[in-house]
């Protein structure tokens, strides 16, 4: 895992509290940044993932045709993909809808107890009819538990990665 030079972060279906933590890593993303470069993220304008990325952190569940699309595209030209948070890793809050089904969460989210009943078509992406973890849909090379993981593990795990290492969890990150 040498050799690392390029970085990016995508956001699937979640609530983008990964990406908090990332940012609240605050001087010590300064001082790894020297270490690599953030080649694509929701948090800077590119708008295609590049051909060659070294490490991807991905937050968030495979949820629509969308997610599933990006993922198996990201999977295709990352090196090291890593699952970051519960939703990567089980689901968790998005797959809630797992347990009723696509149709009756459509139904009670835009039709029914609102003003205007209108199930959006336009430009919003068909959903699964699973919610799915990353790992059920790609190879995942690291997994980050927890919601969202804290600073600290974010930055054990990028730190150990721009080492050359597998990141070592046991005792640091948990679920929840």
């Amino acid at each position: 895992m040498s050799d690392l030079k390029t970085l990016a972060t995508v956001w699937l279906d979640g609530c983008s509290g990964c990406h908090m933590s990332l940012l609240d890593m605050d001087e010590r993303l300064v001082e790894l940044s020297s270490q690599f470069t953030l080649v694509y993220s929701p948090l800077v304008d590119r708008k295609t993932f590049p051909d060659r990325v070294d490490v991807t952190l991905v937050e968030g569940a495979v949820a629509s045709e969308d997610d599933l699309k990006k993922i198996r595209k990201i999977r295709e030209h990352t090196r090291v993909l890593v699952s970051l948070g519960d939703c990567a890793l089980t689901g968790n809050v998005s797959a809630m809808r797992n347990m009723c089904g696509v149709q009756p969460v459509m139904l009670r989210v835009y039709e029914q107890n609102v003003v205007q009943p209108q199930v959006p078509t336009v430009g919003v992406p068909a959903l699964l009819n699973r919610v799915r973890p990353v790992h059920e849909v790609v190879p995942v090379d690291v997994f980050v538990p927890g919601c969202p993981p804290s600073a600290d593990t974010i930055y054990q795990v990028l730190s150990e990665l721009l080492a050359g290492k597998v990141p070592t969890l046991e005792g640091v990150a948990h679920f929840g």
